[in-house]
Formats: structure tokens, C-alpha cells, sequence
């Protein structure tokens, strides 16, 4: 049964009166009561899934779902949380995916069909940006952005297409590149399958990690090695994939300059958005799992990423769960699968991802995490197409995940918006991207 716990809610009225009443606070759904849909999202939900709440395979009929994009309703501001409020930051954009904050505050925007970078300017506190430029165009597909060294004065700013990885020369303040952009990395595995390339670097600079998904849903047509699963677990990454899943669904690893790649992390089907953990400067990985399982399988996640980890795909799904598709093909690999650390509702797409490192929001979000559910196609009652919140206890996730901005939605069939990049603003606001219709919004605490 979902639990409840008492609250106290504090309202301060427009004559200064201060008035306390006691209230419920939203239950922990959990279980089947967790698995929920568009229509029961609300901001201040929360949901803990765990492993053993998983059905069978094929408990329920896999369903194309794809939704309509449909112009936003004069009247539709995202819902969020008593105390908070959202505003329309900027409109007119082109598909704005990831989002990222430059240390002088400016943010940088991937609009990945155009195949361009543009920047946002405003003051602190600023409702809309007073500046609005390309930084740099005729980029493949560009979706990560990573400005480095880290810290307050970086020099580069660096972009994963979906085929390489470029960087800029860069100065605080720059609206436009100064040059074409320098290669670093100069063939990523693309031409068809997941597109989106993640980009952050270690704590100490010393290394760059880059995101690249699979090529199919769960590994179809792989196949076996030409010389044999034993002999290629011999000599390569555990859970590394072969042929065409050569280095994807897998996080890698390049030196800053782009040499001396290496397998991070494995079986992680498509992580689309990668952010570092500020206190403990642990990578965490927000991702996509397969489709075609039912309604509630796979669960997507956020999750720690830990080097040299395998996550399962495509032989296996949260823990020793053989995939259908791949039944007693590696059961040297059934128990050494690392379990994702937060379970999301399957088919929820997870993108964007943000830690909370500011002081506007009330002191419990401060080092949480905020990722962005770009909506379902895979489902028969929609889910996603919302911001979430993932809870930490000491800097460790506990499994608990709430919704924190809804509304995209319209019916069943329409939806006006889709959550892509989030990013702290240096105000302490939170900016999100939607690529239905081309806005960022931006969610404020009083």
C-alpha cells in the first residue's frame, strides 16, 4: 500500500499573516500503483520501482503509440510544484535539445537539426534572453556540449556530433566561434541506430567520456564472434558487444585530445544525457532500454556509472532478467550485470540530465537531480513527457523518483511538448528544453 506522511504546509497571505495547516504529502507509489500514465502525473508524485516489480516479457502486447506534436494551446505552462513557478523562457527555437551553462552564465543550446549551437543571454534573475546568436552551425547532428578544463575559465568548448567529436577555441563571453572546429575524435560509430553523442569530463581533466547508443532495439542479427564468445570475452571489455554494436550502447572514454579510447562502461543500451556528480565527481548516465517487451518493460534509468560495468544489454535487463531475444546465449555474463541504480517507468525515453547545485530551490533539492522523460511511442497509455526529480539521501540515489514539471500532454493521442535539456541556470532557476514546439521554459521557486 502506498505510504503517507504528514506535512506541514506554511502560507504567508498578502497582508503577511502567516498561517500553518496540516496536510497529507504525496504517497511513495509503488509496485503496479507505480506504473502509471500521462493522465495520473502530477507534480509531486513519486514513484520507486524496484526489480521485483517487473512482469513477465509479453505480459502485456508491445503497441505503436507514436504521438501527435500539435501547436501548444494559447492557455499551456508546464504544471510544477506548490511554490514554484514556470515561465516561458524563449520560443521560436528549432528542435532545442541539450542544454548547457557556461560559467559566465550564458547557455548554450543544440539544436540538432540544423546542425548548430546557439547561445542564450540574460541577466541573473532575467525572464528572457536579452541575447539570442548562433555560436556555430554546419555541425553533423550536434547534441553533446562540454566546455573545458573545468572551472571558471575554460578554453574549449567541445561538441559531440553523432560521427566525431569537434572542439572550439573558446573564452568566456564568446557569441560566435572564433574558428572552424578543431577534430578530436574523428569517427564515432554512426550511420544508423541511436544518434544522440553525450559529453562531460572527469572531475581531474584527464579524461572525456562520450555516450553512444545502439544500433538496434536489443541486438538483432548480432550473432556470435568469429572466433568465439570465449575467446572474444578473453580479449575485450566485459559485455562488450561485437559487429555492428562495435563500441555503442556503451559510455567510452578518450583522453581530452581524443586519444587512447577505451570501453567505460558497457550494456548500456542508449545513454543519452552523461552529467558529473558534483560532490563526488561520479559520471551518472540518464537511459533509453529496449522496446517491444510490453507495457512496462524495460524500465529506462538514471544511474551511477561505473567504470568497467556491464548493464546488461542487449543479453539481459536490470540484473540476471535474460532478454527474450537472447535466451542461455551468455550465461557467463548472467551475474555480473550491474543493476541501475533508479528504475524509471518503461518507455519513459530519459534524456537530460542535471544535478541541483543551487540555493533558490527549497535546501532538501540541493544535490538532487532533475532528467528530462521525452514521452513514450512504445505504450498504450502514454507515459513521460515530463521533468523528473531523483532523489538523494547523502549523495546516494534512493531509488525514489517525482514528478516535478507535467503538462506536456494533451490527450492520448497529442502532445505539445517534449523535454529534452535541462540545465541550472547561474540565478539558480531551472531552464528545460522541449523540441515539440520549440521552447525553453523556466521553473523559478519563490
Amino acid at each position: 500500500m502506498p505510504m503517507r506522511f504528514a506535512r506541514l504546509i506554511i502560507v504567508v497571505t498578502a497582508a503577511g499573516v502567516l498561517t500553518v495547516a496540516r496536510s497529507s504529502a504525496e504517497p511513495v507509489l509503488k509496485g503496479t500503483e507505480a506504473f502509471g500514465d500521462w493522465e495520473r502525473d502530477k507534480p509531486g508524485t513519486i514513484r520507486l520501482i524496484t526489480p521485483q516489480d517487473l512482469p513477465d516479457p509479453g505480459a502485456t502486447a508491445s503497441r505503436s503509440n507514436a504521438p501527435r506534436i500539435v501547436p501548444r494551446p494559447a492557455s499551456a505552462v508546464p504544471q510544477v510544484p506548490p511554490g514554484f513557478k514556470a515561465e516561458l523562457f524563449t520560443d521560436g527555437l528549432s528542435g532545442p535539445r541539450t542544454l548547457r551553462t557556461a560559467p559566465n552564465g550564458d547557455i548554450f543550446v543544440a539544436e540538432t537539426g540544423p546542425g548548430r549551437i546557439r547561445i542564450l543571454r540574460s541577466a541573473d534573475g532575467a525572464k528572457k534572453p536579452a541575447t539570442n546568436e548562433v555560436y556555430a552551425s554546419g555541425l553533423n547532428r550536434p547534441f553533446g556540449i562540454a566546455f573545458y578544463p573545468s572551472g571558471d575559465n575554460p578554453q574549449w568548448l567541445y561538441v559531440g556530433n553523432t560521427d566525431s567529436v569537434v572542439r572550439f577555441a573558446y573564452h568566456n563571453g564568446d557569441l560566435k566561434a572564433s574558428g572552424k572546429p578543431e577534430v578530436i575524435v574523428a569517427s564515432l560509430p554512426h550511420g544508423y541506430g541511436h544518434s544522440t553523442r553525450d559529453i562531460v569530463f572527469t572531475p581531474d581533466n584527464k579524461r572525456m567520456l562520450v555516450s553512444v547508443g545502439s544500433a538496434g532495439n536489443a541486438g538483432e542479427g548480432l550473432g556470435r564472434p568469429a572466433e568465439g564468445i570465449e575467446a572474444w570475452s578473453r580479449g575485450h571489455a566485459l559485455g562488450a558487444a561485437w559487429g555492428a554494436e562495435t563500441n555503442r550502447a556503451a559510455v567510452l572514454a578518450f583522453d581530452p585530445d581524443g586519444r587512447n579510447q577505451a570501453l567505460f562502461a558497457t550494456g548500456i543500451r542508449n545513454c543519452v544525457g552523461l552529467a558529473i556528480q558534483p560532490e563526488s565527481g561520479t559520471p551518472w548516465c540518464s537511459t533509453n532500454e529496449r522496446d517491444g517487451r510490453g507495457d512496462d518493460l524495460v524500465p529506462d534509468y538514471v544511474t551511477r556509472v561505473r567504470e568497467g560495468a556491464f548493464y546488461g544489454w542487449p543479453w539481459y535487463y536490470i540484473g540476471a532478467n535474460e532478454d527474450p531475444a537472447h535466451l542461455r546465449e551468455r550465461p557467463d555474463l548472467r551475474n555480473r550485470v550491474t543493476i541501475p541504480d533508479v528504475l524509471l517507468q518503461a518507455h519513459s525515453a530519459s534524456l537530460g540530465l542535471a544535478f541541483y547545485t543551487g540555493s533558490k530551490f527549497p535546501p532538501d533539492y540541493r544535490g538532487d537531480v532533475f532528467a528530462a522523460e521525452h514521452g513514450s511511442w512504445n505504450r498504450s497509455r502514454r507515459t513521460g513527457y515530463k521533468v523528473i526529480r531523483i532523489r538523494l539521501k547523502g549523495g546516494v540515489p534512493t531509488g525514489e523518483y517525482q514528478d516535478f514539471v507535467t503538462g506536456f500532454v494533451v490527450s492520448d493521442n497529442e502532445v505539445w511538448g517534449r523535454p529534452v535539456g535541462v540545465t541550472m541556470a547561474r540565478d539558480g532557476a531551472l531552464l528545460v528544453s522541449e523540441d515539440g514546439n520549440g521552447t525553453i521554459w523556466r521553473i523559478s521557486h519563490d
